[in-house]
């Protein structure tokens, strides 16, 4: 198969940078101040997880002289902004931390920077851009880490270009490098070149996107190159994803190939295994490439655990390999979570490279307060700790809550973000916020009813938000309280971006979690993980783009002992995204097909809405209806977006007009990292 293809090139969509869900807190260091190249020393801060980060597979192996690969870490930490600042330090002999902090814009054009032994290059949490050009590592260059970095756009406008060698990153003859979380795309080249020998090479978590001949390993008529592939998104990359020549060893693991449909870029082919190759290809998964896994005759691929959906063309393995761990430990992941994971993993993290002053200054500022009902704590309620965090505070404040009931309505106002209720006790049963006000329920100072969203327990207004280990509940009593007009009664309403909860217990009947936005024009993400929600009537509801994962959504029966219910209403603005559930459970002690995953939730009769919801990989008791979606308000569900995937258990079923499944390559644009779009939930 021809390595080059004659055509113009068509399509030039940048893709946001992901962030990993495994975050890292990493401690900062202190820089000094002006425009100059920024340093520090160990004797005046203590350098940080990312600064000493060392690499896996092979480049962790020890050989040629070289203990694994672990780049400037025993140098000072430099911070650059210009291609001068950058060149200085890279070309150096001294080991370095180089903090690229900003765009550096290459001159001229396709210029790649000839980068020296023992060094780190890092971007500065999302910030760290080369444009136009790239780096160079030459014969005998080792123990370099280039990191956290969008590396692009040097890309002359001509698809199979043979005139400009513009590569992000190319290597001849190196040995012991690391490429991790980086963003790579639109170069004229290849995005990662590894040539004549290079080896013990370690590639891990970046995306590689919009670009042609993408990923080169070999180039040589010697049986050297070592190399590791693991958890990187090749997003619209027609060739070499990756093409191995002559390779000693290539384990390739939980790598995401995706051949995105209706664009002007399609997969020529995925894997290649050339020459000699010995490839170990494990736990990856393909989605609508062309020719997935393609091998020479005398070439070798063992294939395992591989996920294939809407491939074509040429799937191939033969021959015997080797064993991956007679060289090093590693764990992959399943193949069928790895789109998800990737998606939302790979590519520059804002927790890296942040050594910046203003950035030390934030984290010292962060603040802890304590609550405690027996007045052991600062604050015997939340509210007056809420009220003691300063308006426009820029820092966390971990606002601790001592075992105990908190019988009070909590506001986090629009002017204090970066607020976290954190229960103490060793269980998110031992902590709880809990009132009982409803929509009908009569405010004291007799201006009128609270409503639906003003009922809530606690509401969260402030950005950044966060909340774990604790229970969140509306105890209004139904029955009691028949003659009352409004029955909705919130425990939590969100109304805010980057809304996180990890860990809690969110309880009421109808209308428990409001997952609302600030205005119909904002966004308003919230993530919810290993969390209970517990309700009965579209108690999962409105207009947030939300995401309930692995987690327990419980259902209950009604006030009069009956089991019927609805479990979402959302009312997803056009063009947003809306309620997703994924990887996790429904269940509850109600009678078996009595329950609705969700109706269309038209707001005020607002027809310009589209209410989505989407339930995934999820295990469906048998109270799910086996028509599971119904109309609201004169308003048909099948009108808006309503879908499951892959869902099992005794609720779920096979697909059908009243039941709409997606298909594979719909699935693939709606796991977690569509939804939280670049944002990366972390405890903090």
């Amino acid at each position: 198969m021809s390595e080059h293809r004659n055509r113009a090139r068509r399509g030039h969509g940048i893709l946001s940078a992901g962030l990993s869900l495994a975050v890292t807190t990493a401690g900062l260091l202190v820089l000094g101040a002006g425009p100059a190249p920024q340093q520090a020393s160990a004797a005046t801060a203590a350098a940080p997880a990312w600064a000493t980060a060392t690499a896996d597979g092979f480049a962790s192996v020890d050989t040629l002289g070289q203990n694994g690969t672990y780049g400037g870490r025993d140098g000072r930490t430099v911070t650059v902004r210009t291609q001068a600042d950058l060149e200085k330090y890279a070309t150096a002999a001294e080991p370095y931390v180089i903090v690229v902090a900003g765009a550096i814009t290459m001159n001229p054009v396709g210029k790649e920077i000839k980068v020296a032994s023992d060094k780190t290059i890092v971007g500065s949490g999302t910030s760290g851009h080369i444009v136009g050009g790239g780096f160079f590592l030459g014969q005998g260059v080792h123990n370099v880490i280039i990191r956290n970095l969008t590396i692009r756009d040097a890309y002359q406008g001509v698809w199979n270009d043979k005139d400009h060698d513009y590569d992000a990153i190319q290597m001849d003859g190196a040995h012991h490098v690391w490429i991790d979380h980086n963003d790579l795309r639109n170069m004229a080249d290849g995005l990662i070149d590894v040539r004549k020998d290079s080896t013990n090479v370690t590639v891990s978590w970046n995306e590689l996107s919009n670009n042609n001949k993408t990923f080169g390993i070999g180039w040589t008529e010697n049986l050297v190159t070592d190399i590791t592939i693991h958890h990187n998104w090749f997003r619209e990359t027609e060739q070499r994803n990756p093409s191995t020549d002559n390779c000693a060893h290539a384990h390739l693991y939980n790598n995401f190939l995706e051949d995105v449909p209706n664009t002007g870029i399609n997969s020529s082919y995925g894997n290649y295994s050339r020459g000699s190759t010995r490839m170990v290809l494990e736990n990856s998964y393909f989605q609508g490439m062309k020719n997935p896994v393609i091998k020479d005759a005398t070439a070798t691929i063992v294939q395992r655990g591989n996920v294939f959906s809407g491939t074509s063309g040429r799937n191939e393995s033969g021959g015997t390999a080797f064993d991956p761990k007679a060289y090093y430990a590693y764990t992959p992941d399943s193949a069928a979570d790895v789109p998800s994971l990737l998606k939302s993993g790979t590519g520059p993290r804002g927790s890296i490279g942040t050594t910046t002053a203003a950035a030390s200054a934030k984290a010292a500022a962060a603040t802890t307060l304590t609550v405690a009902k027996d007045g052991s704590g600062q604050y015997s309620t939340v509210t007056a700790a809420v009220n003691a965090v300063p308006a426009n505070n820029s820092s966390r404040v971990v606002i601790s809550i001592k075992p105990g009931t908190y019988r009070e309505t909590v506001k986090v106002p629009s002017n204090k973000p970066h607020i976290t209720f954190q229960g103490s006790g060793g269980s998110r049963k031992d902590t709880v916020i809990v009132y009982n006000n409803a929509a009908g329920t009569q405010k004291p100072d007799g201006s009128g009813t609270y409503g639906t969203s003003g009922s809530a327990t606690v509401a969260v207004e402030a950005d950044d938000f966060q909340a774990r280990n604790l229970t969140i509940a509306n105890d209004f009593n139904e029955g009691a309280n028949q003659s009352l007009s409004g029955h909705q009664a919130v425990a939590l309403r969100t109304a805010a971006d980057k809304v996180f909860l990890d860990g809690v217990i969110v309880e009421g009947d109808q209308d428990t979690l409001l997952l609302d936005t600030a205005g119909k024009d904002k966004l308003g993400r919230v993530y919810v993980t290993n969390s209970y929600v517990v309700g009965n009537v579209d108690f999962i509801f409105g207009r947030a783009t939300a995401v309930i994962d692995r987690s327990v959504i419980t259902l209950k029966k009604r006030w009069d002992g009956s089991s019927a219910g609805y479990i979402t209403a959302p009312s997803t603005a056009a063009n947003r995204k809306g309620i997703l559930i994924a990887n996790s459970t429904v269940n509850g002690d109600v009678s078996d097909r009595t329950f609705y995953l969700g109706r269309p939730w038209h707001a005020g009769g607002d027809a310009s809405l589209d209410p989505q919801t989407t339930v995934r990989n999820t295990s469906l008791s048998a109270a799910v209806r086996t028509t599971p979606w119904t109309d609201m308000s004169g308003f048909s569900w099948k009108d808006d977006r309503f879908a499951e995937y892959r869902n099992t258990g005794a609720g779920s079923g096979s697909a059908s007009s009243n039941r709409p499944h997606l298909t594979d390559a719909q699935a693939a644009d709606q796991e977690v990292g569509d939804w939280l779009a670049g944002w990366t939930p972390s405890a903090s």
